[in-house]
């Protein structure tokens, strides 16, 4: 069941996201990694900078989340994990598809690390398509707040929609 994550989840998404975020160790710059990989202080900021998250369920245990956040003209999709012991099972998918459904805008963008081949092809597979390095930079300078480094290792991916 996918459902709109509260206050009352807070614990349960950290372990999902630093249970699901293993598989970044070894694979983004070793300068970016760290244990654990979100902090509960940088939840707690993406939530109050206004990330709302969703999350897969299964016998009441959160085992996916994906947030959204709407920044200006655009939507972020931010943060999508599952839990290692669930993944490949189509839970990214439903999670992902859910969200496009509540963005209010056309232009949907994700950011990822450029190694993280696994993440960029989830994306182009469901319509996303990966931005040059030039319009990347430009992006996650306007529409996220991420120190230099994460920035010059990172990609954008972007999802736009037809107008209604």
């Amino acid at each position: 069941m996918i459902r709109k994550l509260t206050n009352a989840d807070f614990q349960a998404i950290l372990t999902v996201v630093n249970d699901a975020a293993i598989a970044y160790k070894g694979k983004i710059p070793a300068d970016r990694w760290k244990e654990p990989y979100m902090p509960a202080q940088e939840l707690k900021e993406e939530i109050q900078s206004g990330v709302q998250f969703y999350g897969y369920t299964e016998n009441n245990t959160l085992i996916a989340v994906m947030g959204i956040q709407p920044v200006n003209d655009v939507t972020l999709i931010r943060h999508a994990y599952t839990l290692t012991s669930h993944q490949r099972k189509g839970l990214g998918e439903k999670l992902l598809n859910r969200l496009l459904s509540l963005a209010k805008t056309d232009r949907i963008l994700v950011g990822t690390w450029e190694t993280a081949s696994w993440a960029i092809k989830f994306y182009e597979k469901h319509g996303f398509k990966l931005l040059s390095r030039e319009e990347t930079n430009k992006l996650l300078e306007k529409y996220w707040n991420l120190p230099e480094r994460q920035i010059e290792t990172s990609v954008v991916l972007e999802h736009k929609r037809q107008p209604q």
